[in-house]
Parts: structure tokens; sequence; C-alpha cells
């Protein structure tokens, strides 16, 4: 038996005697792998609107409350004007957000689905309940980084006097905790949506 043969053995054994931790750990590779796509695509999504008066736009929704100053809490929070200049990144920002997170979200239903889940139920049934627990993550990640987002990016950029770059390492950063926050929420969604059904046998007459 070969090298190669006696990797999947062992494997094949670990997924027959753990099966929910063997998911877990394919969930877990693939969900780095997605988090890695995200950081490539946000800086190009962030520079391509950065260049538009999108910035500019303010883009601040869902108000929730007041924050400690006695200003307005909004859920999506992305006041007018560029992060370097003291503004929240706009409608810009928003927009290289929401659709780098999107993308790697289209990405990751389908992969989760066939690889970790192997799931053979109904994929429309899926997708449904899959977009429903998209938004309703995304908008609790988004009232989460209302407490986050602003201190670490003052603190990069200001209080460490890291300019540019401490733009990019908070980003990443902010990235890093959406991510963390949909990892730990999403498995168990996934378990509930991602079934595998028994084979329909085909009636002999």
């Amino acid at each position: 038996m070969s090298s190669e043969e006696s990797k999947k053995g062992i494997w094949a054994n670990f997924q027959k005697k753990h099966p929910v931790a063997a998911q877990f750990l394919i969930f877990f590779i693939l969900s780095n792998g997605i988090t890695v796509l995200q950081f490539v695509l946000m800086p190009l999504f962030k520079s391509w609107f950065g260049k538009t008066s999108l910035v500019d736009t303010s883009f601040q929704i869902l108000q929730m409350g007041q924050n400690f100053d006695g200003s307005p809490y909004y859920v999506f929070d992305y006041a007018a004007g560029a992060l370097a200049a003291g503004g929240g990144g706009g409608l810009a920002y928003f927009l290289a957000v929401q659709i780098t997170i999107a993308i790697a979200q289209i990405i990751n239903f389908f992969a989760q689905r066939s690889i970790t889940f192997k799931s053979n139920s109904n994929i429309w049934k899926a997708a449904f309940w899959y977009v429903i627990a998209y938004i309703l993550i995304t908008i609790g990640a988004a009232a989460a980084q209302g407490f986050y987002k602003a201190p670490i990016y003052n603190l990069l950029m200001n209080t460490w006097e890291m300019g540019a770059t401490g733009e990019t390492v908070a980003d990443i950063i902010t990235m890093i905790i959406n991510s963390a926050i949909s990892f730990w929420v999403f498995f168990p969604i996934f378990k509930v949506i991602f079934k595998q059904e028994p084979e329909k046998q085909e009636q002999v007459g």
C-alpha cells in the first residue's frame, strides 16, 4: 500500500468513527480558504470604489439608540469621507465590504454543500435558508462592528500613526473578526440545511 493510499485509509477511518469532527475540520479548512480570498478581494473593491464619488455618500441606516457620546448608533455606520480623512468610508466602503462578503459566501455555499456535508437535499430550499441566515448574520456582525471598528482604525491609523498601512491592517483585522463570527454561527446552520437524504429507490412495478 502506497503512502497516499495509507493516508486516505486513515482519513476514511477517522470520518467513519468521528463524522462530525471530520466535517468540522473540512469546514475549518474551507472557511480559512474563503477568508484568504476575502483578503485578496477586499483591497481591490475598496480601491475601485474609493476612486468614485461614493466615498462622499453617507450610508448610515438602522439606528439603534445612541453611542456613549450621545451620537446616533447605526447598525450600518459608514459616514461620508475617506477613512484617512477621518470619515467612515461612505457608501464606497460599505459596497466593498458587502460585495466581498457576498462573493465569498456564494463560493462557500457550494463548497460546503458539496465537499464538507456532501448534501443531496433540495438546493433551492437550502439556498433560501442560507440567504436568510446570511442576512441575519450580516446585520448581527454589522451591529457588533460598531463596537470595535472605530477604535481599531483610530488606534492603528492615528494613535500608532501607521497611516495607510494601519488602515490596511485594520481592514484585515475587521475581516478576521467578521469571518470568525460567521465561522462559529454557520457550522450549526449548515448541519441543519445541508442534509444527506436517503437515495430514493426506484419502485419496481
